[in-house]
C-alpha cells in the first residue's frame, strides 16, 4: 500500500509499520532534521503527567514517547496496532506495559486513564473520529487529551517548501535510511491529505471534549492539540462517523 486515500485498511497499515519497526526511530530523527525530539518534549510538557497517574500512549510505536512520559513517574500503557512495533518496544522499554490494540476499539474500560495522548498516529487511523470517541470513553472525568500530529503550515512560503520536501526529498532519504521506502511514500501522502488545525479541533469538540485548543510547532508543520473530558458529564458521546 503506497497511496494514502484516507480509506486505510488496519491490517495493511499495521503490516506497513511492522516492516519499518527496526529502524523507525532512527529514520524519523533523520527525516525530521532532529525536530522529532523537540516535538516529543513539547508533547510531554503539554501532557503534564504527574507521578502515579495512569497515561495511555496510543500509536506508541517502539515506546520512545512512552519512555519520556514514564520519566515523570506516571504509569504508562503503550498501545500500538503493529505487532512488530510492540515487539521492538518491549525489548527496548521492558519497564513499560505494551498492548497490541486498535485505536478505534480500545481494549480498556470506561473512565480508566487520567490522560490519553497520540503522536503522529491519528492520521493513520481508518476512522479518526471514532478513535477520538474511544479516547473520550477511556478517560476519567476531568481527564486530558493531547494530540501531536502533522498539520498545515501557516506561512505560504513554508507550505510550498514543505510540500516539495514531502513529494521529492523525503522519499529519497527514506529509500536510503529505511528498510521500506514505499512505506514512507505512503506516510508523506497521508500528511498532505490530513485535515488542517481547525478541522481537527472541530472533530475533537465533536467527540465531547471541552477547552479545546491547539498550538503550532515548527511553523504549523506540526500542531499540538489539547482537550479535556468534562469533570461531570450529562451525556456520553457515541462513536462519531469518520
Amino acid at each position: 500500500m503506497t497511496k494514502a486515500d484516507m480509506s486505510k485498511q488496519p491490517s495493511e497499515v499495521a503490516s506497513m509499520f511492522d516492516g519499518v519497526a527496526a529502524h523507525y526511530d532512527v529514520t524519523n530523527d533523520i527525516l525530521s532534521a532532529g525536530n522529532a525530539v523537540l516535538w516529543r518534549i513539547a508533547t510531554v510538557k503539554a501532557l503534564s503527567a504527574k507521578r502515579g497517574e495512569k497515561i495511555l500512549d496510543i500509536a506508541a510505536g517502539t515506546g520512545t514517547s512512552s519512555a519520556a512520559i514514564a520519566k515523570t513517574g506516571a504509569e504508562v500503557t503503550a498501545l500500538d496496532f503493529s505487532a512488530g512495533m510492540v515487539e521492538v518496544g518491549r525489548k527496548r522499554q521492558p519497564h513499560i506495559e505494551f498492548v497490541v490494540g486498535d485505536a478505534e476499539d480500545l481494549p480498556f474500560g470506561d473512565d480508566t486513564f487520567d490522560a490519553v495522548t497520540i503522536s503522529f498516529g491519528l492520521r493513520n487511523v481508518n476512522r479518526p473520529r471514532t478513535a477520538l470517541a474511544e479516547m473520550y470513553r477511556v478517560l476519567k472525568p476531568g481527564g486530558r487529551l493531547v494530540i501531536c500530529e502533522f498539520s498545515t503550515p501557516t506561512l505560504a512560503g513554508v507550505k510550498l517548501g514543505y510540500q516539495a520536501y514531502l513529494r521529492h526529498i523525503l522519499p529519497g532519504i527514506a529509500k536510503v535510511t529505511s528498510s521500506n521506502g514505499p512505506a514512507y511514500s505512503y506516510l508523506a501522502e497521508s500528511i498532505e491529505k490530513w485535515p488542517d488545525q481547525q478541522v481537527l479541533s472541530t472533530w475533537i469538540r465533536g467527540a465531547g471534549f471541552t477547552r479545546v485548543a491547539h498550538r503550532n510547532l515548527t511553523g504549523g508543520i506540526v500542531a499540538l492539540h489539547r482537550g479535556h473530558k468534562p469533570a461531570t458529564t450529562s451525556r456520553r458521546p457515541g462513536s462519531a462517523p469518520a
